[in-house]
């Protein structure tokens, strides 16, 4: 990641990666936005190369002028922006038994918010037909589109009390004065794993075998018209995650919801490993001999932890989830320990002191922090998308 050390090359052969690193820092101001001397500065390129890598990034909309900044000595500085409305992504977070799909724009704020239950025992065919019908929907009351999402009754066309709809915040919907409208760039679909990240294909999802090997991203490409990226739900989210302003340079976001696992971020960037097998955190065993558990091994964390869920017995899923936690920051030296997922979420303070106290005990002193965003997988999902527009 550019936060972590890279620089700006001064090689015709390297525009595109060049460009990338300003559309990042870009991004990363904000709508403060940032002068070229000061993308000059962070990049390492020359203020010849940074004028015109902004001027191509303004002809093709990316890119606005902001204002004036007042300098230490001459003219003010021209300050730049980020155009949010120059593309969008799709962000799909395909759970065992709730789909929710959400529409983001280039600087990954939601602008449309869809969800519905679902079964992923159904089948690929029935649960990918209804994945299919969202994003339409989505996509119909997108931006531009002429149909305003979440208008009327509060359901898009044909969602009915179940399927719920919502519109982000309006000012982050519409174009800027002088901005057009841009496309949508693509979808990014997080489901459980384990699954073939390059390939785009799941494995042997635990409680669900039949989608071992089903052709997910090629499929709703084929159907959807758009390209489409598969990754892990919790990968997704740690993607995210890490490409917040300040985010830290390493941490694993740890994830209870209807499964446990985790997702790894090592010198800033997502860790999945030579086979995207990375963070299958809830497969540990850490009791011998213990419960069988869906993955076909004994003693896992996940089973563990899920059935003091089911019990009610929060405190104790808590200790359960610390000392996994804890293997992971032994193991990997890590600078945080993030907790999201439904289940954390509905004790967010339980879990947390919970985790913490493991750790404590152990002489671990690594932050713990709950990330409060409810539909942390679905974002992650649509910077599947965007992350490489930005070089990361």
């Amino acid at each position: 990641m550019y936060a972590r050390g890279l620089g700006g090359v001064n090689v015709p052969a390297l525009r595109s990666h060049n460009a990338a690193l300003v559309l990042d820092l870009l991004r990363t101001a904000g709508e403060a936005g940032i002068s070229r001397l000061e993308l000059a500065e962070r990049t390492g390129l020359t203020p010849q190369a940074v004028s015109k890598i902004t001027a191509r990034l303004r002809a093709e909309g990316l890119a606005v002028e902001a204002g004036h900044r007042a300098s230490t000595g001459g003219k003010p500085r021209t300050v730049l922006r980020l155009v949010p409305s120059a593309g969008y992504a799709v962000g799909v977070h395909l759970d065992r038994d709730e789909l929710t799909t959400l529409l983001t724009d280039l600087a990954g704020t939601v602008v449309a918010l869809r969800s519905r239950p679902v079964d992923l025992g159904e089948g690929a065919g029935p649960v990918l037909d209804a994945v299919t019908g969202e994003v339409r929907a989505l996509l119909a009351a997108r931006p531009g589109s002429g149909e305003a999402a979440g208008a009327g009754s509060g359901y898009a066309a044909g969602a009915g009390p179940e399927e719920s709809v919502a519109a982000g915040p309006e000012e982050s919907v519409a174009a800027g004065p002088g901005e057009s409208v841009g496309p949508v760039l693509g979808i990014g679909v997080a489901m459980p794993g384990p699954l073939d990240h390059r390939a785009g294909v799941p494995g042997r999802v635990t409680g669900f075998p039949s989608w071992d090997g089903y052709p997910v991203r090629d499929e709703l490409a084929r159907r959807l018209g758009l390209p489409v990226v598969l990754d892990k739900d919790t990968n997704a989210a740690a993607l995210g995650l890490a490409l917040r302003p300040a985010a830290p340079g390493s941490f694993a976001y740890v994830h209870l919801g209807t499964g446990l696992g985790a997702g790894l971020v090592l010198g800033g960037a997502p860790l999945r490993g030579d086979r995207t097998g990375a963070g299958e955190f809830g497969h540990q065993t850490v009791q011998l001999d213990g419960p069988p558990c869906g993955c076909g091994g004994r003693g896992c964390l996940e089973v563990l932890c899920l059935a003091e869920v089911v019990r009610g017995e929060l405190a104790e899923a808590a200790r359960i989830l610390g000392t996994g936690a804890a293997n992971l920051v032994r193991l990997l030296d890590i600078d945080q320990v993030l907790l999201g997922g439904r289940v954390v979420l509905g004790a967010p303070e339980v879990f947390a002191d919970g985790v913490r106290e493991v750790l404590a005990g152990l002489g671990l002193p690594t932050p713990v922090v709950v990330a409060t965003a409810p539909q942390a997988v679905a974002v992650g999902a649509a910077w599947l998308v965007l992350a490489p527009i930005f070089g990361q």
